[in-house]
């Protein structure tokens, strides 16, 4: 059935700020993320829906936007299929003109939980304050000067390499000596803050909005969180990897002017003992989170990478149905081969990791004990 001539010259259009994802592989489907940044509420489509949702743009007629979809999947679209959808868009109020959208979520209390486990907004608008942060910021986030300071971290770790023996028996020597391992742990603590607000700072760069910024316990560890809203809807994937790679990058250079003062004492000074065990913890607590396993930034990256949402658990459940019945999982697309190379590079990570860590453990333990005490 075709669409009536007067729905045909019709020309809706989504509200204004409606947010439409890139397509993203989702188990066996392909999916576009729709959200409404102003509730909050988000869902998907397919493929052909996304077709036609984007370009709802007030300038096209449903006649035009069938045209193309005809010419594009071969088939025409009647007139129940564009009241349903736009029914659908109507009841979610995303369409110009429409109802008004819902009102935005309310934040809730600055205070969840309780005295062992919860959670602290510390600020009242946080979009709003990493906007201040970006626009101070800015002049350092040019290409140029990112550049300059991602060789420089580099080459800090380069020449950490290099003296990983001496800085395990520095972390050796640290661990029985109270005070410069709380120092230590203070500035490492004060590295997850700036991992955080890295993560917001770089999501107003490239336009992401920023959600929450608070405090998180689980007794005894605290630590800060910075919720990056909107970011999965960009459309560059390098932004996205940008935003996801910031926290760690913060991490490095937060370790930088440690990393002049270490190189610049001399052999044999005690501070030399502190500021070696604070980069090796500093270096690790950066490119650990680089590693790709939930719920690392690595792993958040990888995502992104691969335009594919929810990778770990769509590929668990994608393996073990491929061990039970692989004819089912022939109806996956061929893409669905990335959930098998990660489940196989993820079990190889967590062997690697166990290794590394005991091989280390023992290295340090021998060096320490060709080593007095002082």
């Amino acid at each position: 059935m075709s669409t009536p001539a007067g729905m045909q010259e019709h020309r809706p259009a989504l509200r204004p700020g409606i947010l439409l994802s890139p397509p993203l592989l989702n188990g066996p489907a392909v999916v576009h993320l729709v959200k409404d940044p102003v509730s909050g509420t988000s869902f998907e489509i397919g493929p052909k829906e996304f077709f036609l949702v984007s370009r709802l743009d007030g300038t096209r007629t449903l006649g035009e936007i069938g045209v193309a979809y005809g010419e594009a999947f071969g088939r025409r679209l009647g007139e129940r299929n564009w009241q349903q959808l736009l029914a659908l868009l109507g009841n979610r109020r995303l369409l110009a003109g429409g109802p008004p959208p819902a009102a935005p979520k309310s934040a809730g209390p600055p205070r969840t939980g309780n005295l062992l486990r919860g959670t602290l907004r510390l600020v009242a608008d946080a979009d709003a304050t990493t906007a201040r942060l970006h626009r101070f910021l800015r002049p350092a986030l040019h290409p140029a000067v990112v550049g300059l300071l991602l060789l420089g971290c580099l080459a800090m770790e380069g020449v950490l390499a290099a003296s990983a023996g001496e800085l395990l028996r520095d972390l050796w020597w640290l661990a029985s000596h109270p005070v410069p391992l709380l120092a230590v742990a203070s500035l490492l603590w004060l590295s997850t803050v700036l991992h955080e607000f890295a993560h917001g700072i770089a999501a107003r760069h490239v336009g992401g909005t920023v959600g929450e910024i608070g405090l998180r316990w689980r007794l005894p560890v605290a630590i800060m969180y910075c919720t990056v809203d909107n970011y999965r809807y960009l459309r560059r994937r390098r932004d996205q990897l940008a935003v996801a790679a910031a926290g760690a990058f913060a991490n490095l250079l937060f370790l930088l002017p440690f990393f002049g003062w270490w190189t610049a004492l001399a052999p044999g000074d005690a501070t030399g003992r502190v500021l070696g065990a604070l980069l090796l913890l500093g270096s690790a607590q950066a490119l650990v989170n680089l590693v790709p396993l939930p719920p690392l930034d690595g792993y958040t990256m990888l995502g992104h990478a691969l335009r594919v949402t929810r990778l770990a658990p769509a590929g668990s459940a994608y393996v073990r149905l491929r061990l039970r019945d692989r004819a089912a999982a022939a109806g996956y697309p061929a893409r669905a081969r990335i959930y098998l190379g990660y489940a196989i590079g993820s079990a190889v990570l967590v062997l690697l990791a166990a290794c590394v860590l005991t091989a280390a453990a023992w290295y340090a333990i021998a060096a320490a004990s060709s080593v007095s005490p002082s």
